[in-house]
């Protein structure tokens, strides 16, 4: 039997859908998504299998114009993601056209990915008209060779079937990179962080989620299967402790109980989270912090 497997990588503008389709071609969630822009961080792997094939999706930072060193050690490694992958998935917004942001994206495209094939997946199409789509792809196409050409909703699942068939006939033939059952590469203590800081994401408003980061320090597996999981967050004033903590601390109990479900969920077993607030004033430039991120620290250098 001939198997194949390799890397995909799906790049785009912040918010582009790219945790969403990940986790949709997963079938689980792999990958945290929010609808605030920058969420996804570090290069994070989720694994779909579509008959004999094995496909390793890579779900990358949004592309952006980066203001500071997370920006740029994020932007950094969505281009490194695709410049070790063996197929390129554009994504944009059906709704939102050729932004600025994709124009810089294709001007980098054909230099990164060299020969290797790159597939436009126009995502979000129920919230544009037929004709609208057919016009933005000709458009698209004009402008950059691309191998395929999707239309999707990765929120739905329209288009998504016949997006991972084609991912998984071009594929080349190779061994399977991972076994059959697992749906990540990111380690246990990474996914807990990720799964905490989007309950973060999803309470908090305005700059705050961009100022925190989250670390699991400690996992102790208990006799009765259990497990014991501390996390810090780290923020970067004392003020933003307040907001996370809340008033009584019921915003941290809040994103605790939320987290804590989830992971219980994710992992099938109970979890005794416990969680601390921290303020570290300095944390954005710092290496270790980064590589909690699974980011390169000198990739942020100007």
């Amino acid at each position: 039997m001939t198997t194949r497997a390799g890397f995909v990588a799906l790049i785009g503008e912040p918010n582009a859908g790219k945790s969403t389709l990940t986790n949709q071609m997963v079938g689980a969630k792999v990958s945290i998504v929010t609808h605030k822009v920058q969420t996804t961080r570090a290069r994070i792997r989720g694994v779909a299998i579509e008959g004999d094939a094995q496909i390793v999706l890579v779900d990358t930072p949004g592309l952006f114009k980066p203001r500071r060193r997370l920006d740029r050690a994020m932007v950094a490694a969505a281009w490194s993601g695709a410049s070790d992958a063996d197929i390129v998935v554009l994504l944009i917004e059906a709704h939102r056209g050729i932004t600025e942001g994709v124009e810089a994206i294709l001007e980098n495209l054909a230099e990164v990915v060299g020969k290797r094939p790159v597939a436009l997946a126009i995502n979000k199409i129920d919230r544009v008209e037929a004709q609208h789509l057919l016009k933005l792809s000709q458009d698209m196409n004009e402008k950059f060779a691309f191998t395929e050409t999707f239309m999707i909703s990765a929120e739905r699942g329209h288009g998504v079937k016949d997006l991972r068939k084609w991912l998984a006939a071009t594929l080349p033939e190779s061994p399977w990179l991972y076994p059959e059952d697992q749906i990540a590469d990111l380690p246990l203590r990474m996914i807990a962080a990720e799964m905490t800081r989007e309950k973060l994401t999803l309470r908090l408003h305005q700059e705050l989620p961009y100022q925190l980061t989250v670390e699991t320090e400690h996992w102790e597996e208990r006799k009765d299967g259990s497990a014991r999981i501390d996390q810090v967050i780290y923020v970067v004033r004392d003020g933003h402790k307040g907001i996370v903590l809340g008033n009584k601390g019921e915003t941290i109990k809040a994103i605790s109980k939320a987290a804590r479900e989830e992971l219980e969920e994710f992992l099938g077993r109970r979890i005794h989270l416990f969680m601390q607030v921290k303020v570290r004033e300095k944390w954005l430039d710092e290496a270790e912090r980064y590589s909690e991120m699974g980011l390169d620290f000198k990739d942020g250098n100007a």
